[in-house]
Parts: C-alpha cells; structure tokens; sequence
C-alpha cells in the first residue's frame, strides 16, 4: 500500500496542539526515526518525532496530516520507537474529506471529521499496526493520542483516487502514484522500494529510488508497473539520476493490455521500447508508439542495478478515463459531491441530491 501521508508523496501535517518537546513536521518523514541518547537541547532530551508536553488538565493531543492525495486509508502505523516511558496509553484516528485548499482554522473545527478506528492501546517503542476497515474516502487525517506523549512517525497506508478535474486535458503520467499507477511486483526490493520510482517530483538522492542488489547470476531485474487505466504511452522517462556507479546498462519497455492477457504471463507483450543503453545520473527521454494500448508496462533494466524515476506521459483510452471518473464521484461524500456539480455549473436546487451514476453536467465539465 502507498503511504499516503509520506512527505515525498506530498503528505504535510499541518497543525498540532502541542509541539513543546520535538516538532510535528518529523511525524511523517520517509527516514526510520533515530534516538542519540544525552542530546538535550533547551527544550530536554532531543526526540527524532512529535511530543507534547505533559497534560495537567482533561483532554487529549492531536495532529492533523493532510494526505498527499485522497485516498482511502487501510492501515495506520503509529511508531513509538525510542519513546519508553514517554509515550501515549492510546490513540484513535479520524479522517475528514474536505475539496481545495482549506484553511488551518477551518480543519481544527470538530465538524466534519468521522472515526476511523476506535481507541486502541499504545505499546512503548514500538511500530503499532492499527487496520482501518472500510471508510470513506479522505484528505485529511486527525491523528488523536491521549493523553499526551510521544510519536515517532505517522504511516497512513492506502489506496489513492485522483481527481480527474486535475487531470482532464492536461499530459498526463500514467504511471504515477497520484494518477492510480502502482508498482505490481518486481524483481527485487534489495535496498529500496520500487514504488518510489514513481513518486512524484525529482529524487533528492538516490535512496529515493529503487535499487536492486548486485546480480551475480544470469537473467536481469524488473519491474512490472500498472496503469492508471487502458491507455496510450506517447512518451518514456527512464531517470538514473543520482546513480553513478550502479546505474543499470541497458534498459526494455514492453506493454500488455490486461483485458486480453495476463500481465504475469509471457504471452501479449508488445515491444514499446527496444533495448537501449542507459547512461548514468541521467534523465533519459524515449519516444513510443502511441497507437499501442496498455495497462501495464514491464521495465526491464539489463543486468540490474537502480532507477530513480520511471514516468509513461501519454492520455487515457477512453474506458479508462470513464472508469476513473466514475470511481472518484462514487466516493466523494455527498456535501463534497454537491459542491462540484455547483461547481460544474449546476444550480444548487439540482445538486442538493447528487445522483450517484455521474451525472451529464460533470461528464461534460470533465470531457477529456
């Protein structure tokens, strides 16, 4: 699952009630937390995470995370790692959906927020799973611990629905995280993530990307990326930057439409990209045949090594923008869903009860 509040995926936690011992920004950074015992500094003991101060009237603490897309939140990792005798009894989540940009003043309001989960017990330098069953779709969530004390790091664990009225007519990546890519599997995992290679923005280092171990053996590593949807791939991005040293030789692109194969299969694959050598700490560009529909791409990189970002620029087939489109209107809350058909032009009197199936003054808003 993505973590959707990841910094790197353009997650930020945005008000807090209390940051007195270590600040609230450190909840939702990529890095594993580190502890340096005696590092005091004026404010005491130095923590790699959020603590409060210690409560001396009734109440809890709180963080807000806005998500760096909506998305529906599966499981959440609080980790108290390193917080002993500092840490929360117990936390409880709530999430809220809210469309724009809202103000700080507007989230901190108790209207509008719906429970995620029930109040759970914390242990003590620990990474706490908590699973979130079925919830509604989310922008922002309320981390609540009670009654105060220390949280390394935040993970909140999803699935992500873009909006399609930021991608309707724009170059669209359809392989990215934010539009509904995913990495499926891959062959190796070794010193990073293959996710990453589809986040957005330019890897700051090449821990950001994905790197597999040093092949000894024949054969070569991969990874097999799903589309947002069916669609065209008009352009490739195959970056190395950041890897000097250990950046693959060579690399392959094929395509499969899962509609008439398997993507774990051999069979259906269609050459998009001929094998072609890859230079190191660089952004390569590759022209493709767009008449070919895909929903899945395989990169092959010859005979391994890392890759810091992989991006497929092209548009949607047709099916798959309506697929996309329908997915996000039967999720959005219904306030939410009646703002946007305001938006889309609709009078008010006729958005009160939005229609689930989407309705033709959106289709026609969001033509792609």
């Amino acid at each position: 699952m993505i973590d959707l509040a990841a910094r790197p995926f353009g997650g930020a936690v945005v008000a807090a009630n209390d940051e007195t011992f270590a600040e609230k920004e450190n909840l939702i950074r990529p890095d594993a937390p580190l502890f340096q015992s005696h590092t005091f500094g004026h404010k005491g003991q130095v923590y790699d995470g959020w603590e409060t101060r210690r409560r001396r009237t009734p109440g809890h603490d709180w963080a807000i995370v806005r998500l760096g897309a909506p998305g529906f939140v599966r499981q959440a990792i609080v980790d108290t790692a390193h917080f002993t005798g500092n840490y929360p009894e117990e936390c409880w989540l709530e999430g809220r959906y809210v469309d724009g940009y809202p103000s700080v003043a507007s989230l901190v309001d108790d209207e509008g927020w719906v429970p995620l989960t029930g109040r759970v017990r914390l242990a003590g330098d620990s990474a706490n799973g908590i699973d979130v069953a079925d919830g509604p779709l989310v922008t922002h969530v309320r981390l609540n611990i009670a009654p105060d004390g220390g949280v390394a790091r935040l993970r909140i664990l999803g699935d992500a629905v873009p909006d399609p009225r930021r991608l309707a007519g724009v170059p669209l990546d359809l392989a990215a995280l934010h539009n509904g890519g995913r990495v499926d599997d891959c062959s190796n995992r070794f010193y990073s993530p293959a996710d990453h290679v589809l986040l957005p923005g330019q890897a700051q280092t090449m821990g950001q990307g994905w790197e597999t171990r040093r092949r000894r053996g024949d054969g070569n590593d991969w990874l097999l990326i799903r589309l947002a949807g069916p669609g065209h791939v008009r352009q490739l991005v195959v970056d190395t930057t950041h890897f000097v040293g250990n950046a693959p030789g060579a690399v392959r692109v094929r395509a499969l439409d899962a509609g008439l194969h398997d993507p774990n299969g051999d069979e259906g694959w269609t050459e998009l990209l001929e094998r072609r050598p890859l230079l190191p700490d660089t952004p390569h560009w590759f022209a493709t045949d767009a008449a070919v529909r895909a929903t899945h791409l395989r990169v092959d990189v010859f005979p391994d090594g890392g890759l810091a970002r992989v991006r497929a620029y092209g548009r949607l087939a047709s099916d798959g923008w309506s697929a996309l489109v329908s997915r996000w209107w039967a999720a959005l809350p219904t306030e939410a869903a009646r703002c946007v058909l305001v938006g889309a032009g609709l009078p008010e009197t006729l958005a009160d009860k939005p229609d689930r199936p989407v309705p033709p003054a959106l289709t026609k808003a969001l033509e792609h």
